[in-house]
Parts: C-alpha cells; sequence; structure tokens
C-alpha cells in the first residue's frame, strides 16, 4: 500500500484538476458559483489551493463538469482526502513559526523528481550543518524570536536529513557563487567544517553542484535565492522564492519559467562538477591551517 501525498501535492493535484475540467466545459468561475449557489471567492479559493475542498463540494464540482471516470473520481476523492491529513510540520512548533510558504515547501520537496536550487549568498539550508546554520539564523536576532529561530534550525536539520537520507531522493541541483567560498560564516572554523561536510555530500550520486566563478557573476548580483520542484516532469513544477522575510510558492506561469531560464543560464556559465568540487576542495584545505591559527591564537 502506497503511503498517502503530503497535503500540499495533495491538494495541489485536485485543484488543477478542478480547473482543467471546468476549463475544458468553458465555464467561467462565476458560472460555477452561480450553478452551485456558492460564492465566487469560495470558487476562486478552492482552485487556488487556499482552502481544502470537502468530498461533497468535490462530487458536486465533478458533476457540473460531467466527470464520469469513476476511476478518476475516486483518485481526486483520495488526494481530497490526503489534502487534509496532518504532517510532523503540522506540530505547533513547527506550524506557528514557519511561515506558510515554507510548510508548503518541507511538502513539495518530498515528492519532487528534481530540486534546482539557486542560493547566492551562503550554503544552501539543506546543506547547512548545524554551526553554520546556527550563524546563519544568529543574523536575524532582531527580527526572529527565539523560538522561530529554533523552529528553523531544527526544520532545516530535519529536511537534510529528510531528502538526503530517502531510499528514492530526488536529483538535486545547486548552484552558488564562488563569494560564498569565502565567506566565513560563524568563523573560519564552522566555515571549514562546512566546506567538509559539502564535498561528503557531493559524493552522493544524486547531488550535483556548480560553483558561479567571480569572473561570471553578472546575474548573480540581481537575483535572490530560489528553489524549482519538478513534480514528475518539468511541465509539473512549483517555485520557491524567497527575499529577506518573505518568501512565497508559486504554482505555475511566467515567473516560474523566468526562474527556470535564470537556472539554466547560470548552470551553463558556471564551473562544471569536477572544477567545483576542485574550487571546495582548495578552499577547504586553504581554511585548514586558518583554522588552527584562529584556534591557537
Amino acid at each position: 500500500m502506497t503511503s498517502p501525498e503530503p497535503p500540499a501535492v495533495a491538494r495541489r493535484r485536485v485543484r488543477l484538476a478542478l480547473r482543467a475540467a471546468r476549463e475544458a466545459r468553458g465555464f467561467t468561475q462565476q458560472h460555477v458559483a452561480d450553478e452551485l449557489d456558492w460564492s465566487l471567492s469560495k470558487v476562486n479559493r478552492i482552485e487556488k489551493g487556499d482552502v481544502t475542498v470537502s468530498k461533497t463540494d468535490l462530487l458536486a464540482l465533478l458533476e457540473l463538469f460531467g466527470v464520469d471516470d469513476d476511476d478518476l473520481i475516486d483518485d481526486l476523492v483520495r488526494a481530497a482526502r490526503s489534502s487534509r491529513q496532518r504532517g510532523w510540520w503540522d506540530e505547533p512548533r513547527y506550524r506557528e513559526h514557519l511561515t506558510p510558504a515554507m510548510l508548503q515547501l518541507l511538502q513539495f520537496e518530498t515528492e519532487a523528481s528534481a530540486i534546482r536550487i539557486f542560493q547566492p549568498t551562503v550554503v544552501n539550508g539543506l546543506f547547512q550543518t548545524r554551526a553554520y546554520a546556527q550563524a546563519v539564523l544568529d543574523f536575524w536576532q532582531p527580527e526572529l524570536s527565539p523560538l522561530v529561530r529554533e523552529a528553523r534550525m531544527e526544520t532545516r536539520l530535519r529536511r537534510g536529513e529528510q531528502l538526503l537520507g530517502s531510499a528514492d531522493p530526488p536529483d538535486i541541483y545547486l548552484i552558488f557563487d564562488e563569494s560564498v567560498l569565502h565567506r566565513p560564516v560563524g568563523g573560519v572554523e564552522v566555515m571549514a567544517e562546512q566546506l567538509r561536510e559539502l564535498l561528503v555530500i557531493l559524493r552522493r550520486p544524486n547531488v550535483h553542484v556548480r560553483v558561479v566563478p567571480f569572473t561570471q557573476g553578472a546575474l548573480v548580483a540581481m537575483l535572490g535565492p530560489f528553489l524549482i520542484f519538478d513534480l514528475g516532469d518539468e511541465e509539473n513544477a512549483v517555485l520557491y522564492r524567497e527575499s529577506l522575510l518573505l518568501d512565497e510558492v508559486l504554482h505555475a506561469g511566467e515567473a516560474l519559467m523566468r526562474h527556470r531560464g535564470y537556472f539554466e543560464h547560470l548552470w551553463r556559465e558556471s564551473l562544471g562538477e569536477t572544477e567545483s568540487a576542485r574550487l571546495i576542495m582548495t578552499r577547504a584545505e586553504q581554511m585548514l591551517p586558518e583554522s588552527d591559527r584562529y584556534t591557537s591564537g
């Protein structure tokens, strides 16, 4: 028996199926609202995935759209049920201190077949050591309470264990700027440990890392961090992007395609995987004597 989909993934699948069925009939959202005696905002929220849909409402929509495929109906009913399930991210210590977009990210990445990550200024959270993550989170002390920072720390470590320890992990493609290697977050000793850990992770066959060298870094300066999750194929994808203390999830459209283009451009401009690994190793080795000097001093 297969395990149920994460709620955000199931909700997305239901809303996309309902929108496709409505559009196939040529109905507007207003027409649907009028026919079912609902408010327009209710129809809009269901299609946007802002709310879950009950079995009763789902069946009413499918009947209105003329969907009579029993297998499809049963599949969507199961998905609607899964969309109301709770996971570890629903525990109060996470749910109350993580953003709605982050809660969705946690679910999408467990179902992704491929994850593309662009992180210009620091090592991405999936690959951070505890000490490095603590240094990053401590920077936000004026804006984030201790409870929020603790929840985000636990989430980062759990995400890494969950994805990297999976029996069937996604392909992960990471791009970061060369400056990340020269920015000693948390101090030289913490940074040296982080780079050594990154080299260990690079041995995994599903992890692909490229560094954008200083000579090719013009676009890097203009972009914020983002992740693209392919959920089965490139046509079924989700974009997560963040800036300072704000983040959002986008399910389709021009923004997603634009960021996929950014990623492909930067991938081509980056050093190859072997050369990137060699650069990371060189910097880690350079930091070891620096670390010894700071420790002995």
